[in-house]
């Protein structure tokens, strides 16, 4: 059983758990699913051998499988200048994975094709974009653990808090006291993200 006494609820996770995760708003006190149990048990480690900064790096996915390094280059270098880039593929085949990862040489141009590439159609897919999650986001595990964000709901494996699926606002019973301090410190609604890059700028 997780511990919900410290959490603040988020459309998007500041913390990624995988009980949570699991949760359509993030409350679930029990895991639903084997995969949620999984995730809960691994002691997943980010590869250290990774290269670049993780703060300049936007995660690109849903490729069309015949999109290459150059496409992705020319389009995605309309944003800033790229230090790096990888277009993630089988080590057997090499046929594309369909997913990249994409460095920027500075956190506003990474920040600036997070915002405007957000499905975008490149080689006739709609792309999906975020921020990098596996050294960003702190308790991250990956989705072939059984954890993650997104998914389909064919998989029967949805993960929540993330950009394509965030939580849920829980459903609140509206006392008196908690009408009161709506109105004097009303909740913020705008996008999570926007709050994320204002609050970098302020530090």
């Amino acid at each position: 059983m997780a511990d919900q006494s410290n959490w603040v609820w988020s459309p998007i996770a500041r913390v990624y758990n995988p009980l949570r995760a699991g949760s359509i708003d993030g409350t679930d006190l029990e895991p639903h699913d084997k995969a949620v149990i999984r995730a809960m048990e691994v002691k997943y480690k980010p590869n250290k051998q990774v290269k670049g900064d993780p703060r300049c790096t936007l995660f690109v996915s849903n490729l069309n499988p015949k999109t290459t390094e150059d496409s992705l280059e020319k389009v995605f270098s309309k944003f800033g200048d790229i230090v790096r880039l990888r277009l993630v593929r089988d080590i057997v085949t090499g046929y594309s994975k369909r997913y990249a990862f994409i460095e920027y040489v500075d956190e506003k141009s990474m920040w600036q094709a997070h915002r405007k590439a957000y499905k975008m159609e490149l080689d006739q897919y709609e792309v999906f974009v975020d921020v990098e999650l596996t050294r960003t986001l702190k308790g991250w595990v990956p989705r072939r653990l059984g954890a993650g964000l997104g998914g389909s709901k064919e998989s029967g494996q949805l993960r929540f808090g993330g950009r394509a699926r965030p939580f849920r606002k829980p459903i609140t019973v509206h006392t008196e006291g908690r009408i009161k301090r709506l109105k004097e410190d009303p909740e913020d609604n705008r996008d999570p993200y926007e709050r994320m890059r204002e609050e970098k700028e302020r530090r």
